[in-house]
């Protein structure tokens, strides 16, 4: 006695056959995936490679934008014009506070953050001198500028 189903699977009771032509769809997916794999990953590498660049250059932009407030402040104040001095020595002290804060994230290692950071004793002190319209405030801020540049690495230390 045999059954339908036996008949229908030729007799021996194995599940029926797939048709290599219902493989074809998912063989297609699956090298469909693979070409895209294969564009998406050099493509990947290189937008981790420029985000990476612009990091740096973004880190490069600040430490700059830094030292030309600074700069500003110290030719701005050896030219008698006190006010747009304290406003730019207050700006990067503002600006340098900022940077600090970012930590980890920040333009400078902890060594270059830590003497940064001792940059800040003499802020209160050359505020007033500024608005107090002051000349000595010029030879404190050439001073503060040289040692920006020393402490953020551009600049080869005094012989």
């Amino acid at each position: 006695m045999s059954t339908e189903l036996d008949n229908d699977a030729g007799g021996r009771g194995d599940a029926p056959r797939r048709n290599p032509r219902s493989r074809r769809p998912l063989l297609f997916a699956a090298a469909l995936l693979a070409a895209f794999l294969l564009g998406l990953v050099p493509m990947w590498l290189k937008a981790r490679e420029r985000a990476g660049e612009r990091d740096r250059a973004q880190s490069a932009l600040r430490v700059g934008a830094l030292r030309g407030r600074l700069a500003d402040a110290a030719i701005d104040a050896r030219r008698g014009d006190y006010e747009p001095a304290r406003q730019a020595a207050s700006e990067f002290y503002s600006g340098l506070s900022a940077e600090l804060a970012r930590g980890a994230d920040s333009a400078f290692d902890e060594a270059r953050r830590n003497a940064l950071r001792a940059m800040f004793d003499a802020r209160d002190d050359t505020i007033t001198l500024l608005a107090r319209s002051d000349p000595a405030s010029a030879d404190r801020l050439s001073d503060l500028y040289q040692r920006y540049r020393q402490a953020a690495g551009g600049a080869p230390p005094p012989r």
